[in-house]
């Protein structure tokens, strides 16, 4: 698994997991704001643009990150963050390793399977994946995720170096994630985010999700749809994660 890192060595570390058919970019301009302060680290998922693996599987993605956390970081670093396929990686982290983090944040991450997507993944895929590499056509499903503008060209560069083999795969099994029992187990504080503008299912994912992790806060964002938060408000990102690591270590100096 390939890494872009920013940030002096000695700070706290950041973990940054970017969606299904994104990429490191993503988070480009979290990075940036986040870098004078904090280590910050985001893997590039199997299976996605710059990789060096073809994608296998949730739970070999998470393997994966916390042998590097468990080599590198002492087996727990301060704060893991997860959209999407990347929020179903960091369950899965936390269900592992309880331990992981101290602080995380799950957006728009499903939990609930979704049997008849993943049925027609492969033959939808299959039909339509000369189509995903003409830019016109990646300019309208651009416009149909909503995401913002200055985004497209890192959108289309990553899109046409998506292989068929690897979209159907990483699709299909964020289509058929379910978390693991000893989620229940973890002990990070956990900030489930969602936007009130997406499908059912993500949503009634993040009711669940808040019901089953012990210390965890749902917030529905008014207006947004399925990763437009991390993606369209980055300094809204940043500004909201750095309120939530100030609480937690203003409520772990009181519980002191």
């Amino acid at each position: 698994m390939k890494f872009v890192e920013v940030g002096q060595e000695n700070q706290d570390v950041i973990m940054l997991l970017h969606g299904g058919g994104l990429s490191w970019w993503q988070y480009q301009s979290q990075m940036d704001l986040l870098t004078k302060n904090y280590h910050v680290v985001v893997p590039i998922l199997d299976g996605h643009a710059g990789s060096d693996r073809d994608f296998t599987s949730i739970e070999e993605n998470a393997a994966s990150l916390i042998d590097l956390i468990n080599l590198e970081y002492g087996g727990s670093i301060l704060l893991i963050a997860g959209l999407s396929l990347g929020g179903q990686i960091l369950l899965e982290m936390l269900a592992k390793q309880p331990t992981i983090c101290k602080q995380a944040i799950i957006e728009s991450a499903a939990i609930i399977p979704d049997k008849l997507t993943a049925s027609v993944v492969a033959p939808l895929f299959s039909a339509t994946y000369g189509l995903i590499k003409q830019k016109w056509f990646a300019r309208m499903q651009f416009h149909y995720l909503g995401m913002r503008d200055d985004l497209f060209e890192h959108y289309y560069e990553n899109t046409v170096k998506l292989s068929k083999q690897n979209l159907i795969a990483f699709t299909k099994a964020s289509s058929l994630y379910q978390v693991k029992d000893n989620l229940r187990s973890c002990s990070a504080s956990v900030r489930i985010i969602v936007g009130d503008k997406e499908p059912k299912r993500v949503i009634r994912s993040a009711n669940q999700l808040n019901h089953l992790l012990p210390n965890s806060r749902l917030e529905i964002k008014s207006g947004l749809a399925h990763g437009q938060y991390s993606i369209n408000y980055p300094e809204l990102y940043v500004k909201e994660l750095l309120e939530g690591i100030q609480r937690s270590e203003c409520k772990h100096t009181r519980s002191e």
